[in-house]
């Protein structure tokens, strides 16, 4: 059996401007499977996401789409 360390990875997000924002996006990314931690800056408009396993692009893109903001395709 191997110990896998978990995959940390920042995104770039358009469009959040309040604590609303930050919540939405936090669960959304949350829901995603493997997830194990997500932290939203409003300030830089990055979310930092801890998972299990590195998280398919498009699997972060329609979350943050659900929760009704852009992913920035450069990242953060």
């Amino acid at each position: 059996m191997t110990d896998q360390q978990p995959v940390t990875r920042a995104y770039a997000i358009t469009g959040m401007t309040c604590a609303h924002c930050v919540s939405a996006v936090t669960d959304e990314l949350s829901a995603l499977p493997g997830v194990r931690q997500v932290q939203v800056d409003l300030a830089s408009g990055a979310a930092t996401v801890t998972s299990d396993s590195p998280l398919p692009d498009e699997s972060v893109r329609a979350a943050v789409d659900e929760a009704g903001y852009v992913l920035d395709a450069g990242g953060a």
